[in-house]
C-alpha cells in the first residue's frame, strides 16, 4: 500500500493488516513501551475543509508515533491558486515524509499522489472518506465480530462521500449494504457497479431497516450544500434514525454516525443518547485505524 486514496483501492487483505495495528494501538496506548515508526518524520496536513474529529485526531497519531505534523490550511499556501497540485507534490516531497489532505476534489489528491514522492492519505473528498469508514468497519468488528454477512443500512443522503466509501467497505467485507434514500439522494449507478458486492437501493425506510445489524446516518447537509439546506431537510425528513425505524431492526442493532450530528435532523434525541457509547467508540477509533494506516504508509 503506497497511499490511501479511496477504499476502492484496498484489498481484503491490506484492510485485516489495518484492523491488527488498530487492535494492537488501541490496546497499547498510554504504556510505555509502543511502536513509533514516524520517529524523526514530518508529516503535513492540507485541509480546504474546517475539521474537528480529523484534524485532531490526526495530529495526535503522528505525535504518538512518534512524527511531528504540520498544519497548512490551503489559505496560507498556493496549492490550487499560484501552483499546480503537481507542483506542489513536487516540492513538498523534498521536505516532508507524508501528507493528509482533506479538500474537495477527489482528483487533487490523485495528482498529489501521482507527482509526489511520499506517502498521501485522503482525509475527505467529495467523493469519499475511507479513513472514515475503516474507523467504522472496525468499531462494527470490535462490537459484532466478523463482518461478512452483516446487514448494514444506510439512512439519508445516499450520494454522499461517506456513502460512496460504505459502498466499497461492504463489498470488500462481505457485508450486505442497503441504502435508504429518496430518488435524487440515491448513489450514483455507476458508484453501486463499481462496488459490486451485496448492495440494494431503496426508498423503502421499513424494507432497508428490516433486520439490519447496522443504522447508519450522516448529516443532511454537509459543507458546500447550505444553500440547499431547507430543501434537504424537507425532503429528507422520512429517512430520519428514529424508534420507529430501531423497531425494524434486529434487537441489539448497532446505531452509528460518523458526526456531527444535528439532534432532531438526521436521528432523534432519545435514539442518538441510547446509542452515544457506539458513536463515540467509532469518533474514538479513528486515531487508533489512521495510526495503524500511517504505520503501513511509513514503510
Amino acid at each position: 500500500m503506497k497511499h490511501l486514496l479511496t477504499v476502492e483501492q484496498l484489498s481484503g487483505r491490506e484492510i485485516a493488516d489495518i484492523f491488527k495495528l488498530a487492535r494492537e494501538f488501541k490496546k497499547g496506548r498510554g504504556k510505555a513501551k509502543q511502536k513509533q515508526p514516524l520517529k524523526g518524520q514530518s508529516w503535513a496536513l492540507i485541509f480546504n475543509k474546517s475539521s474537528t474529529r480529523t484534524r485532531v485526531s490526526f495530529e495526535v497519531g503522528i505525535r504518538e508515533l512518534g512524527g511531528s505534523s504540520l498544519y497548512l490550511s490551503t489559505n496560507d499556501i498556493q496549492m490550487g491558486r499560484g501552483e499546480t497540485v503537481a507542483d506542489t507534490a513536487r516540492v513538498l516531497s523534498r521536505y516532508i515524509h507524508g501528507v493528509v489532505i482533506r479538500t474537495y476534489a477527489q482528483s487533487d489528491v490523485e495528482q498529489f499522489a501521482g507527482a509526489g514522492s511520499i506517502p498521501v492519505i485522503n482525509a475527505l473528498t467529495d467523493d469519499e472518506h475511507p479513513c472514515q469508514i475503516l474507523a467504522d468497519l472496525f468499531t462494527v468488528v470490535e462490537k459484532r465480530g466478523a463482518l461478512k454477512g452483516k446487514k448494514v443500512v444506510f439512512f439519508g443522503d445516499g450520494a454522499c462521500n461517506v456513502a460512496n466509501s460504505w459502498l466499497f467497505g461492504a463489498a470488500k467485507t462481505g457485508m450486505e449494504i442497503w441504502v435508504a434514500a429518496p430518488k435524487n439522494f440515491q448513489p450514483g449507478s455507476e458508484w453501486v457497479k463499481r462496488a459490486g458486492g451485496n448492495v440494494h437501493v431503496t426508498e423503502d425506510v421499513d424494507a432497508a431497516a428490516k433486520n439490519a445489524d447496522v443504522l447508519y446516518t450522516d448529516v443532511w447537509v454537509s459543507m458546500g450544500k447550505e444553500a440547499e439546506g431547507a430543501v434537504r431537510l424537507k425532503i429528507l425528513a422520512p429517512y430520519q434514525v428514529n424508534a420507529a425505524v430501531l423497531k425494524q431492526a434486529k434487537p441489539d442493532a448497532l446505531v452509528m454516525h460518523c458526526l456531527p450530528a444535528y439532534i432532531g435532523k438526521e436521528i432523534t434525541a432519545d435514539v442518538f443518547q441510547a446509542h452515544q457509547k457506539t458513536i463515540f467508540d467509532q469518533a474514538e477509533n479513528r486515531l487508533h485505524v489512521q495510526k495503524a494506516i500511517m504505520t503501513l504508509l511509513a514503510k
